[in-house]
């Protein structure tokens, strides 16, 4: 998912030659698999990478600042709970600093970010209540099967696009699932 991501925000920012990447180091497992990832995605692209790590509201204020500083052309938000609970403060300050941000689930699009790719919270949320309904039924939490949202998502915010001044190549209008207006 991580590279695809990657993928996906250099398709839709083609001249991007030095991205940058937010990671929250506080889950250490998630960050060390997320930077792993984004590196070898970001090698493969053949561009430039500097991680910045976030646990706070602060660190992201900092991160931005020093990511501006660097001249990021992109930045990818790594997927953690923390940042999406400050997914307005991340799209604001990307549209602040006008900084094309890639996303990992949608709710940050329609806070104004410009794109996401990965899986469907919505989808997430009713296998949860599908699985707490089979448990409240008595089945067991160890004979149930193991899920995992396999809706996966591509939303672009053509609004935050434009005022980033990017067009959207036809090929990625095509194949999002969602553009917001």
């Amino acid at each position: 998912m991580v590279a695809k991501r990657l993928a996906l925000l250099h398709e839709l920012v083609p001249g991007a030659a030095r991205l940058a990447a937010l990671i929250n180091p506080t889950d250490a497992m998630r960050a060390q698999a997320v930077r792993s990832e984004v590196q070898a995605a970001a090698h493969t692209i053949g561009v430039q990478l500097q991680i910045f790590n976030a646990s706070t509201s602060r660190d992201i204020d900092a991160a931005f600042a020093a990511l501006v500083h660097e001249r990021a052309d992109a930045l990818f938000v790594g997927p953690d709970a923390f940042f999406n609970t400050r997914r307005v403060q991340l799209a604001t300050m990307a549209a602040h600093y006008s900084i094309p941000t890639a996303f990992a689930v949608r709710e940050y699009v329609d806070a104004g970010g410009l794109m996401s790719y990965g899986a469907s919270l919505t989808d997430m949320y009713r296998l949860t209540g599908v699985y707490t309904g089979r448990i409240l039924k008595g089945i067991k939490p160890v004979d149930l099967p193991v899920l995992q949202s396999t809706k996966l998502e591509l939303v672009i915010n053509a609004q935050t696009a434009r005022m980033l001044g990017l067009e959207i190549p036809p090929t990625l209008l095509a194949r999002a699932d969602e553009v917001i207006e």
